[in-house]
């Protein structure tokens, strides 16, 4: 596996935002669905400025997280992570999670928290997060999502 991480630029916005959307309709959502949380999946040049973001790629784009940091807090969110389908299960989601892991020593962080998708559950859970409750989708009227929690070593 060829595979790099690199930090995201800004034109790296449209590409992240497919990316994302062909990474959470491979979970098996319909076409509504999508048109639904497409807003919530939408990658910006504002967003790619304001958050960490990291992209893993083989020539093109095949996967990427989001690291939000509040310098007050000691807690970080991981508010992305998508892995291109075709990348799914070869090791990519590993090499994010631990670009995630290196920024969160970096910045003294006591914790990580998500709010997962309930198809990736089992994928965070072998991460190290626990379930720790739930809450309401943003985009799906209903829907509530896994929120996560994993405690870091200091």
């Amino acid at each position: 596996m060829d595979v790099t991480i690199r930090p995201a630029r800004k034109d790296d916005a449209e590409a992240l935002t497919t990316l994302a959307m062909m990474s959470k309709q491979s979970n098996g959502y319909d076409d509504t669905f999508m048109v639904a949380c497409a807003d919530e999946l939408r990658v910006t040049a504002d967003l790619l400025k304001a958050d960490k973001y990291w992209v893993a790629e083989s020539h093109i784009p095949c996967g990427f997280v989001c690291l939000k940091i509040n310098e007050d807090e000691q807690v970080g969110e991981v508010a992305a992570l998508f892995v291109h389908p075709d990348w799914q299960r070869r090791g990519v989601g590993r090499l994010l999670w631990a670009t995630v892991k290196r920024l969160a020593r970096e910045k003294n962080l006591t914790a990580l928290h998500l709010d997962a998708d309930p198809e990736a559950e089992a994928f965070y859970r072998k991460l190290g997060f626990s379930t720790i409750g739930r809450v309401p989708s943003a985009s799906i009227p209903g829907r509530t999502l896994p929120h996560m929690r994993i405690d870091l070593p200091a």
